[in-house]
């Protein structure tokens, strides 16, 4: 059952958390956490989400705080490191933040810069790490025939999958029709959790992997169902969350039947602060299990009481969306 409002706006922490470097045009992160009976869930839209978006983010927190986390097939999360869209002489300084990690997300496509600069950035995670898998995430940046030659320059570098080269299912469809012969997997993430119809992209045929993100699809239980319809592998990711949100994607991934890849929970390792111990990879994986929340820490990174109150009035519209649909 959906908690009362008062209850959630009572146990609400509103944080404001600083970046190591630069990351999607952001230099911190804001983020809301809640207590419930089971511990502190988190919940933490981009600002730029209305309130039906936000209030599927709610139903993440909620679930996580009032309600038990499923069984774990696993104790420890493989975990990739992820790279923004820095200079190749910045490259090495940020992988450094994550430790022996097996795989690196590149973002590529960033507002602003060229395919030349996607090669050199890609190109220095090559050089630096002749070993390691390399996948690379355009967040639906590229057209199709821009997707397909980025692919077709990158893939010379060894690609693990291309992550949402195209905004729309059908230009996913398209574009893995072409560079079916590369051999280069199609994976799907603003596709699967922007839309309306997660299954959309599995219709289509438009992608190998579906990248699955709890706080997006509305929680553990919700996203485990949508990997078992959809049949494909799945990667679990995050959507920069502190080490709560971080924790809940964790217990997603240790109750998969599967985890064929490593997933993109190793992202504490970008912020400067955190709201607990920040659950940064160790030999390249995490560990499941909740964490503790700090509460001197919650006290220090606290947003203003502007921000506080402006959040606080987007959960009483968020919880209202929720409470219409249980009518």
């Amino acid at each position: 059952m959906l908690p009362p409002i008062d209850a959630l706006l009572e146990s609400l922490h509103v944080v404001r958390l600083p970046l190591a470097t630069r990351f999607r045009g952001v230099t911190e992160r804001e983020a809301a956490l809640v207590r419930g009976p089971e511990g502190w869930g988190e919940w933490s839209p981009f600002l730029e989400y209305d309130a039906e978006e936000a209030a599927t983010w709610l139903e993440a927190a909620i679930e996580d705080a009032w309600t038990p986390r499923p069984a774990a097939r696993r104790e420890r999360i493989p975990v990739n490191a992820t790279l923004p869209a820095v200079a190749p002489g910045e490259v090495a300084a940020v992988l450094a933040r994550f430790d022996r990690c097996r795989t690196v997300k590149v973002k590529v496509a960033e507002r602003g810069q060229t395919l030349h600069d996607d090669v050199a950035r890609v190109r220095e995670v090559r050089t630096l790490l002749p070993d390691v898998r390399i996948r690379v995430d355009a967040n639906g940046g590229w057209n199709v025939d821009e997707a397909e030659t980025a692919i077709r320059a990158l893939e010379l570098l060894d690609l693990e999958y291309v992550e949402q080269p195209c905004a729309t299912v059908p230009e996913l469809a398209e574009l893995r029709g072409r560079i079916h012969r590369l051999g280069v997997p199609i994976a799907a993430d603003e596709s699967v959790r922007k839309a309306t119809d997660p299954m959309a992209v599995v219709a289509a045929g438009a992608a190998d992997v579906l990248v699955v993100k709890v706080q997006p699809l509305g929680g553990v239980r919700r996203a485990l169902a949508i990997v078992e319809a959809a049949g494909l592998p799945a990667v679990v990711s995050s959507a920069l969350d502190t080490s709560v949100g971080l924790s809940h994607g964790a217990a997603l991934a240790a109750a998969l039947p599967e985890l064929p890849y490593d997933c993109g929970l190793g992202t504490a390792a970008l912020l400067e602060a955190d709201v607990a111990a920040p659950l940064t990879p160790v030999d390249g994986s995490i560990p499941v299990g909740r964490v503790t929340v700090d509460e001197h820490r919650l006290a220090w990174h606290a947003a203003s009481e502007e921000r506080t109150a402006w959040w606080r009035e987007r959960l009483v519209a968020a919880h209202a969306v929720l409470e219409a649909a249980e009518r």
